[in-house]
């Protein structure tokens, strides 16, 4: 049996989007710039996707701006707002995404800015509290703190967030990659200036993914060249790929309540089968209240530790040590050294999707108990 529980890395694309897809990477195969029929007929299905994806998130068209993901949206948002407004001071944490991180870093060494990491405790949770007092003493201030943790799960209350930066005028950007989709977003209410998404993580396409940018915060692009994207995004559209990410929303919409439920239910179930089967397990995070797709086990020193995702691997188990983006990494987790985690302890991610079964979730339980036992 080949299972796969590493939905936080890449989900599977969903049938239906594919079929959305297949006429734009056959038939309708139009460049969206060009003025003849098939180029409408490109364009026309970017502005309909476009109309879709403002609808689900409560907010203009002319603040949705397609890109090839995730990465490339926190660049944009990052380096845009750096070089649009009087922005000397950054703050975060240390748990985002390397996106945002050595983003930050190249932004500080180039243009010589403060930057401020938030405290973080052993779930991952920043202090708001500090926040509120840094904001209180500087200004010209940038801020990105991500909606859901990649690695452990941990969610930030972004409402909050929000509310604190505005009152403080500061930009606010949330690398949401892992959250949206997953959760509703009304952006008519959050006080978010830039968010972005990646489709690949709902079931979509990869290399597609979009930024929301306020249209009361105006950035200069990242990428230069033609008018595409109202001259935000210059580069030839993926029409196959927005189209895909468009529908891949529009059905976790439209199941969100029910898949939620159903994928809260796996995870469950695999931590009451790892508790009940492996002695000293722990769980990074909040468990409580966390990311329901992502379960973070912190299994207890073992001479099977070293070699437990290869062996998982070798059972037909597709599970991580962390972030996809790290893997091949020497170090240890980033996340892990910030929430303080036990360095002798071995970390696996399983993060699950609507297509996962509980046949699946009790092999998997079963499989890293016996690798346990044997040690």
């Amino acid at each position: 049996m080949s299972i796969y529980l590493d939905n936080a890395a890449t989900t599977p694309l969903d049938p239906e989007v594919f079929e959305v897809m297949e006429p734009y990477l056959k038939d309708q195969f139009g460049n969206p710039s060009s003025t003849h029929a098939h180029g409408r007929q490109a364009k026309s299905a970017i502005e309909f996707s476009r109309k879709e994806i403002a609808e689900l998130l409560n907010c203009s068209t002319s603040e949705i701006f397609f890109t090839s993901g995730g990465t490339e949206g926190s660049n944009t948002i990052l380096r845009g707002a750096v070089a649009t407004f009087d922005i000397r001071n950054i703050i975060t944490s240390p748990t985002e995404h390397h996106a945002v991180l050595h983003t930050i870093e190249d932004l500080a060494n180039d243009r010589k800015l403060n930057v401020t990491y938030l405290d973080v405790d052993d779930q991952g949770h920043i202090s708001f509290h500090q926040l509120e007092e840094l904001l209180k003493d500087i200004s010209g201030t940038l801020v990105s703190i991500m909606h859901a943790n990649n690695e452990i799960g941990t969610l930030t209350n972004v409402e909050r967030m929000g509310e604190i930066c505005k009152e403080y005028e500061a930009v606010f950007h949330s690398d949401a990659v892992q959250a949206v989709a997953h959760y509703r977003h009304d952006l008519s209410k959050l006080k978010i200036d830039g968010m972005v998404a990646s489709a690949h993580k709902f079931h979509g396409p990869k290399g597609t993914g979009f930024m929301y940018i306020n249209k009361g915060c105006r950035i200069k692009p990242f990428i230069q060249g033609g008018p595409q994207e109202r001259e935000m995004r210059a580069g030839t559209e993926n029409v196959a790929g927005i189209a895909g990410l468009a529908k891949a929303m529009d059905i976790a919409y439209h199941d969100m309540e029910k898949d939620s439920a159903y994928i809260l239910g796996l995870k469950n179930r695999m931590v009451e089968k790892l508790k009940s089967s492996i002695t000293g397990v722990r769980f990074s995070g909040d468990l409580k209240d966390g990311l329901y797709t992502v379960l973070n086990i912190s299994l207890p020193a073992s001479e099977a530790g070293d070699m437990v995702l290869f062996n998982l691997d070798l059972a037909g188990i597709s599970a991580s040590g962390g972030s996809a983006c790290s893997a091949g990494a020497t170090t240890s987790s980033h996340v892990m050294e910030a929430i303080r985690s036990d360095p002798q302890r071995t970390t696996v991610r399983f993060s699950f999707s609507k297509f996962n079964t509980e046949v699946e979730i009790d092999s998997a339980a079963e499989q890293l108990a016996i690798l346990y036992s044997t040690n």
